[in-house]
């Protein structure tokens, strides 16, 4: 793994180029993009995780007595609808008891701005640890209106995990939030007039569901 800014982690590995590769075609289907997309989760998720706090606990094993460690911490995943919904199920294979919160934002497409259209977020009892789900960090809105909701419910530590990011958005987040740690799969140059990252891949919701723009 190679860092940019002290809270941010590029996850560079082989297995990630390789998906890289498979998500960045415009001529992958849609089933394989979304298995390409659990993967890099899978591989993004295991550095994410990093300084989980455990406790020590003794095991039986059928030989003998061993001194083990299971994570003491209640973990939230927090999917950006829609997109974000491609990325919880392989957390959950490595975090099968984190809860799952939903959070919607679309994107206007004249302003190129996130606006917030579903928050269920209880008033009480944050998790712990809260993982933010974006495939894509583009300007950095999205993320920027889900860190602040986040931190008004009371969570102290605040992941981000995203497959794709513009060095101009992840540059806000990690300017803005210095103790929001963000895992990312590649970093691209920039945007383009539309705001989208470029190269990129496209829009990851579109891809994920098979619901391509036909404007």
């Amino acid at each position: 793994m190679t860092s940019e800014p002290s809270n941010v982690v590029r996850v560079s590995h082989p297995l990630v180029d390789h998906h890289l590769s498979v998500v960045r075609c415009e001529t992958t289907c849609p089933a394989e993009f979304r298995a390409a997309v659990h993967r890099l989760t899978m591989l993004i998720s295991v550095p994410a995780t990093d300084h989980l706090p455990t406790d020590r606990v003794q095991i039986q094993t059928p030989v003998a007595m061993a001194d083990c460690r299971r994570i003491n911490a209640d973990v939230g995943l927090v999917p950006v609808l829609r997109a974000g919904l491609g990325m919880v199920d392989p957390v959950l294979q490595i975090l099968p008891d984190a809860s799952v919160w939903h959070l919607g934002m679309y994107r206007n497409e004249e302003t190129a701005q996130p606006v917030g259209y579903y928050d269920k977020l209880p008033n009480g009892s944050p998790p712990d640890v809260a993982m933010i789900l974006d495939p894509m960090l583009a300007t950095g809105g999205s993320i920027d209106l889900v860190v602040r909701r986040l931190q008004r419910w009371g969570v102290g530590d605040i992941r981000v995990l995203s497959i794709i990011a513009a060095k101009p958005g992840i540059e806000r987040i990690a300017k803005d939030f210095p103790d929001v740690k963000i895992f990312v799969a590649a970093i691209d140059p920039e945007l383009n007039e539309h705001a989208f990252i470029v190269p990129g891949l496209g829009d990851a919701g579109d891809r994920i569901f098979d619901t391509p723009n036909q404007d």
